[in-house]
């Protein structure tokens, strides 16, 4: 006689780690409002905005007033006229972008003083540069025209969204798994469940299942709330999202799986997942492109776990290509899972 679907292990495990999670109002809140949260901040802090003016510090001489009027004619510069010792010790501590010395000297009429390695000091320069030139009565050779292109996508917080999707699929399926084990082995509930005729493999996909249970309303939320608030749009398909999504989830609870297989303390457990997870908070692009690495680096970039999934999930939802032009990188993810829940499931220990 066959017992019912609901007396399943299976099913009774789903069951205890839905009820768990629902009872844990901490959990619901890194779960489902950090992200949101994190959204907010750095939507906020990225925001698309026009470019910021730039502090120029002019020397003071004879010449300064004059560069000082000129300048001022531009409202992207905020001009100070300082001492040489003031202008030099506002560059170092990053309160001014450039230095404009009048030079008296046959080889040049001004010299600009910056730090080559700072971008704003970089765009202060030439922006500075261009607006003395004319002053000084330069006429452009050939006439050109400037049109703004503000693209759906263009912006950091679309570019952003897809590396935040991508980090909440790595930490629910590290800590949600592999925190979750361990503490059980703690409380010594992993022995009892050795003693019932459930087996191995029932409560590791159990674990595995209920993470994605709790994940998917997450992403959802996450893409439902960015849209409304910051305009975040998607150019692909929804679905394929969804897939992509349930791909990671998989993917990095069969790493969590793997790490807490052996651990005994939360310590371990902790140290270990931090080891998998640094490389891939640096690298695989979640705040910022994995090609400013140097080109020695990119193969071992591109094989870390999300460094493909964030790279499928940007490239379908800024991009709007299909499923063929992803196949790499949904290989890629499905190997990683494939792989880590077998080795979690032969290595696994349950005291």
């Amino acid at each position: 006689m066959s017992r019912p679907v609901t007396m399943h292990p299976l099913f009774q495990l789903l069951k205890v780690r839905v009820l768990e999670f629902a009872r844990q109002p901490e959990a619901i809140f890194w779960v489902y409002v950090f992200p949101l949260i994190m959204v907010v901040a750095l939507g906020l802090a990225f925001r698309s905005e026009p470019v910021e003016s730039m502090a120029v510090d002019i020397q003071e001489g004879p010449e300064a007033q004059a560069i000082k009027q000129s300048l001022e004619t531009d409202p992207r510069f905020r001009v100070t006229l300082s001492s040489e010792q003031e202008a030099r010790r506002r560059l170092r501590v990053g309160k001014a972008e450039l230095i404009v010395v009048a030079d008296e000297s046959a080889d040049a009429k001004y010299r600009y003083l910056f730090d080559p390695t700072r971008p704003g000091s970089m765009l202060a320069r030439n922006a500075t540069d261009d607006v003395l030139q004319r002053a000084a009565g330069r006429v452009d050779v050939v006439a050109t025209t400037d049109t703004e292109v503000r693209d759906p996508g263009s912006r950091y917080i679309d570019f952003l969204i897809p590396g935040l999707i991508g980090m909440g699929l790595m930490g629910g399926g590290m800590w949600g798994v592999g925190f979750a084990i361990v503490d059980m082995r703690i409380r010594q509930l992993l022995k009892r469940f050795l003693g019932t005729p459930m087996k191995k493999s029932h409560f590791l996909t159990a674990m595995m299942t209920s993470r994605l249970l709790f994940t998917v309303p997450e992403i959802v939320v996450l893409l439902v709330f960015s849209s409304l608030l910051f305009g975040v749009e998607n150019l692909g398909s929804y679905g394929l999202v969804g897939l992509l999504v349930v791909l990671g989830g998989f993917e990095f609870a069969g790493i969590g799986l793997l790490v807490a297989s052996r651990a005994k303390t939360l310590e371990a457990v902790s140290g270990l997942m931090n080891l998998v997870m640094i490389p891939m908070w640096i690298g695989s692009g979640i705040f910022f492109s994995p090609d400013r690495f140097p080109e020695m680096a990119q193969p071992f970039i591109r094989l870390l776990p999300l460094t493909p999934l964030i790279s499928a999930l940007r490239r379908v939802m800024l991009e709007g290509v299909g499923i063929t032009a992803i196949g790499t990188e949904m290989g890629i993810i499905l190997v990683w899972g494939v792989v880590t829940f077998a080795l979690a499931l032969r290595v696994f220990r349950w005291d």
